[in-house]
C-alpha cells in the first residue's frame, strides 16, 4: 500500500538528512558532456561511464570534435559501456540536430531536447534538471526500486513513478529527491539484498514490514 500523505514529509527529512550533498556521479564539464554520459550510461555503471569519457572528451567534447569521428570510431571508444552500436549512432545524430538546429549548443528546453536521438524521458529530466536548474524527477532504477519499496509511489512503471512522485515531493525539492534515492539505492536499498538492519527508513517501508519484494 502506497503510504499515507503524513508520513511523506519524515521520509523525505531523513534522506536529506542522509545524503545532504548527493550530486551526480557521473563527470562532465558541460550540458553536452553531460548528455553523452547520460547516453552511455544506460544499462551502464557510472564509474565505467566515467572511464570512457575521460579518454572520449579529451578530443570529443563538443558537438562539432564529435561528428569527426565515423560511427566505427565512435564504438570503439564506447565499447565497454555496452549496446555500443545504438549509443554511437545516437550520439551522433543528437550531435548533428545540436549543430543542425540548435547553433552547437545543447537545447535548454524540455521539449526541444526529447527531439534528440537517444533522449527519452530520464535522460532529458537529468540533463534539464542538472545542466539547466529544471525541476525533474528523473527515474532510473534505484528511483524506481527505492520509491515503491518505501511506498512513495506504487507503480509498474517509471513514467507512473515519476508522476506519483511529483504528486507527493514539494517541487523545490525534485531534483534533489531524485539524487536522494539514488545514493539510497546504492548505498543501502540494494536490489538484491538490502541492507534493512541498519536503514533509518525501515519504520517507513512497505518492503520492510512486508519482507517481499516490489
Amino acid at each position: 500500500m502506497r503510504m499515507e500523505t503524513k508520513e511523506f514529509a519524515p521520509v523525505l527529512g531523513e534522506l536529506e538528512r542522509l545524503y545532504p550533498d548527493a550530486r551526480p556521479a557521473l563527470r562532465y564539464t558541460s550540458p553536452y558532456e553531460l548528455l553523452v554520459a547520460v547516453i552511455l550510461s544506460a544499462q551502464c555503471t557510472d564509474e565505467r561511464v566515467n572511464k570512457v569519457t575521460e579518454v572520449l572528451f579529451r578530443e570529443h567534447n563538443t558537438p562539432a570534435t564529435m561528428l569527426n569521428l565515423a560511427q566505427e570510431e565512435l564504438e570503439k571508444y564506447i565499447y565497454s559501456c555496452g549496446f555500443y552500436h545504438n549509443k554511437a549512432a545516437h550520439i551522433l545524430s543528437a550531435s548533428r540536430d545540436i549543430v543542425d538546429k540548435f547553433g552547437g549548443e545543447v537545447p535548454s528546453d524540455f521539449d526541444d531536447l526529447r527531439t534528440l536521438a537517444g533522449v527519452g524521458q530520464k535522460t532529458a529530466n537529468v540533463v534539464w534538471s542538472v545542466a539547466f536548474g529544471g525541476d525533474a524527477i528523473a527515474v532510473d532504477t534505484h528511483v524506481f526500486r527505492v520509491s515503491n519499496r518505501l511506498g512513495l509511489a506504487e507503480a509498474t512503471t517509471p513514467e507512473k513513478t515519476e508522476e506519483q512522485l511529483k504528486e507527493v515531493i514539494p517541487k523545490e525539492d525534485w531534483s534533489k529527491a531524485h539524487h536522494w534515492l539514488i545514493y539510497h539505492g546504492r548505498r543501502v536499498c540494494h536490489s538484491r539484498k538490502p541492507d534493512c538492519a541498519h536503514c533509518t527508513l525501515a519504520p517507513y517501508c512497505r518492503f520492510f514490514g512486508n519482507m517481499g519484494d516490489v
